[in-house]
């Protein structure tokens, strides 16, 4: 019935001319057409469809057969003989259709698909409307921009596969499908490449600009989020090889270094809505770090490399890919932002990146975003790898720099521990400015005197909180004891006996201070727990301990009792070194008075 239907429409329109067609007939053919291939006669529509009586027909009722085609195809089994004739009514209506129509009708499915389907969908969709594409005379850049934009969008919402087997198994079939994606683009880079062969004034940019467009999608997704570290047991990482293939797209059409090493303005034009223009700057910056740790960690498009550039300007190029890693919180895209940085440092000699550096702003930001990612990320990994980097950073400076650089560290991360790891940083460079022979300006002397006020103060008097800050506290007279020992008040080469009595009023007096008065409060706090413990008759009273508005575990009685005498240990610790470096400072000072 289906194609009696079909063979009357057909009929009709055979006698008549490609401009009498009519609005009725269109919708006619579509129902027929759609009910031959729901009813299983997709072999005799074949048939219809290969006739060439019915050419002028195909070529302009053929499109609208797409939206079913699709339909019967994925509801058909591989290895139904309906589904291959299926395919090949597809192959043929690329062959014969109105290549305008039948690119709206393409592009159309790709749009509607959602969910499970959207791999498919576009993977059973990329030969044809490459066909298509290939045979457009007009708009043609335009028309592919638009293809290779349809299918990264619709590809951008779905997850990356991130582990081995998540990646071996491919369940929604991305890993395959953005491979594919790259085979769909190729013969657009060739004709891009084979036209800028012709002419070295290669002025047609508009179809170069879409693929450049794609190449940036594709870094941003799904390469930035992607694993790309190769795994055992796979023989060929889907990841890699796309990635692979979008350098290469960029090599052969000449914009992969001018990408790396010449600042990005953006290429499309500027936008009068600043919201869409500061998402369009945000996209174009994660692409540009995601290709900058491509080259410079995985080392992929190497042999197009120019290695004439120092190790130091490769950092510079790539500290504003680093901070915009850094900022990120997931684990795949952080880990790249910290790869990128050690690669970066790895290759430059300790002691060799110059101090004017840091007049740029972004050699402040990136460490300062180290000790972010050191204090909060809750990845105990990333933090160790954070300090790691942050010790290499220190070590690739010279002195100025070092200087500089804990100078502004001291004043900014507002974190104990922190500040306390930059002290012993200090004392270390201080030590080597003592044992060597030459002039060390900028860790002796007066500029060590400025540093030391940085270093040597409680940031609140006798009320700073000395167990928030302890770690501070313990590096501060650590390094005072060192300086008081091995620079002797005759040489005072650091300064230090200069500025003694500074010292004493600014830090040794409050940290006295201070510590009576915590240590009375803490022994009153146990006092009183041990008082109340006893009145009920039970250890197990309990009290509630809320955190970022979460409730925490609850305390017992003797488990506050604990932290009260782990907090009097520690005030115990550090009035021994206190103590310590009060009898250093009386000692001395008495040998110089008996001397005189």
């Amino acid at each position: 019935m289906a194609v009696d239907e079909l063979q009357a429409i057909i009929q009709r329109c055979q006698i008549l001319e490609e401009a009498d067609f009519k609005g009725e007939d269109f919708n006619l053919f579509q129902v027929a057409g759609q009910k031959c291939l729901e009813d299983g006669y997709a072999a005799q529509l074949l048939e219809v469809i290969q006739n060439e009586k019915n050419k002028v027909i195909i070529k302009n009722m053929g499109w609208n057969l797409i939206s079913p085609l699709v339909r019967c195809i994925f509801m058909y089994k591989q290895e139904d003989v309906k589904r291959e004739h299926c395919l090949r009514i597809l192959d043929q209506l690329a062959q014969l259709c109105n290549p305008k129509e039948l690119f709206l009708g393409l592009l159309e499915q790709i749009e509607q698909t959602s969910g499970e389907q959207v791999c498919q969908t576009i993977m059973l969709l990329l030969q044809p409307l490459q066909t298509v594409l290939l045979k457009l005379q007009n708009k043609k850049a335009y028309s592919v921009g638009l293809s290779l934009a349809m299918i990264m969008n619709q590809l951008a919402p779905l997850p990356v596969p991130y582990t081995k087997q998540q990646i071996q198994e491919d369940k929604l079939g991305l890993c395959q499908c953005c491979n594919a994606v790259v085979d769909f683009a190729k013969p657009f880079v060739n004709e891009v490449v084979k036209n800028m062969e012709k002419s070295s004034e290669y002025n047609d940019m508009e179809l170069k600009e879409e693929l450049i467009k794609f190449c940036m999608k594709s870094l941003k997704y799904p390469l930035l989020t992607a694993q790309l570290e190769q795994l055992e047991g796979i023989e060929e990482h889907p990841f890699r090889h796309f990635a692979t293939e979008i350098i290469d797209i960029l090599w052969n059409i000449r914009e992969l270094i001018p990408l790396v090493f010449v600042p990005h303005k953006g290429r499309s034009p500027p936008w009068e809505n600043q919201e869409f223009a500061d998402i369009e700057r945000k996209n174009s910056a994660d692409s540009l770090a995601c290709l900058s740790y491509l080259m410079f960690v995985q080392h992929f498009g190497v042999a197009c490399f120019p290695m004439v550039f120092s190790p130091s300007y490769l950092l510079l190029c790539n500290m504003m890919h680093i901070e915009v890693l850094l900022k990120r919180t997931e684990e795949s895209i952080l880990s790249k932002g910290l790869d990128l940085f050690e690669s970066c440092l790895l290759r430059m000699e300790d002691n060799s990146l110059l101090h004017h550096y840091l007049e740029f702003r972004v050699f402040i930001n990136v460490p300062q975003d180290l000790v972010k990612i050191m204090t909060l990320c809750p990845m105990e990994n990333m933090r160790k790898k954070s300090l790691n980097i942050l010790q290499l950073f220190i070590d690739k400076f010279d002195t100025e720099g070092k200087y500089t650089l804990f100078r502004c560290l001291l004043k900014t991360s507002n974190h104990a521990g922190v500040e306390g790891y930059i002290i012993k940083n200090i004392k270390d460079q201080i030590h080597l400015a003592l044992m060597k022979e030459c002039d060390n300006i900028w860790f002796t002397g007066h500029h060590l005197i400025s540093l030391l006020d940085l270093v040597l103060s409680l940031p609140e008097g006798a009320e700073t909180d000395l167990l928030q800050n302890s770690d501070r506290i313990m590096a501060s007279l650590n390094l005072l004891r060192y300086l008081i020992i091995k620079d002797c008040e005759s040489d005072n080469q650091t300064g230090v006996w200069t500025t003694l009595g500074k010292i004493k009023q600014n830090f040794l007096k409050p940290l006295r201070v201070g510590l009576n008065m915590s240590k009375a409060h803490y022994e009153a706090e146990i006092k009183n727990k041990k008082e109340n413990r006893k009145e009920a008759h039970s250890s197990k009273a309990v009290c509630s301990v809320t955190v970022s508005g979460e409730k925490m575990p609850a305390m017992t009685t003797g488990m506050q009792l604990q932290v009260l005498q782990s907090a009097l240990f520690t005030f115990d610790l550090i009035e021994s070194v206190l103590a310590r470096v009060e009898e250093l400072i009386e000692g001395k000072t008495k040998a110089v008075m008996d001397e005189n």
